[in-house]
């Protein structure tokens, strides 16, 4: 089955959201009575579908919080960047410094993958 972290490593932003829209566009072609011209989706393509909106909420996310960042490179307040984002500054500073505890956490967290056999 696919899932939001397996597809996450396989796509970057970009064709994550082309394979969205490509089963979206289908997805409303095809309608819910199925007398449109596009074949509906099958179960795997729409929790494919679904799969992918995830991917591309978290990819989005993560961009947010760099940019974010390069806003604050560049010199911009808490308060531009929460009205840039259409929240308030502390919402905006929270956020980002939840964002940016969580990157931390990941970074300095143990890789069960390197760990030995047991």
């Amino acid at each position: 089955m696919i899932t939001p972290d397996a597809l996450e490593k396989q796509m970057t932003l970009r064709v994550a959201v082309a394979r969205y829209e490509h089963l979206r566009e289908r997805d409303s072609l095809a309608g819910s009575d199925g007398l449109g011209d596009a074949r509906p989706l099958s179960r795997e393509e729409a929790l494919e579908l679904l799969a992918l909106g995830e991917v591309i909420a978290r990819k989005a996310g993560y961009g947010r919080q760099l940019a974010v960042r390069t806003a604050r490179a560049a010199g911009a307040s808490w308060s531009q960047i929460g009205q840039a984002l259409g929240t308030s500054k502390q919402t905006a500073w929270e956020v980002h410094n939840r964002w940016l505890e969580s990157q931390e956490q990941e970074a300095t967290a143990p890789d069960p993958d390197n760990w030995p056999p047991l």
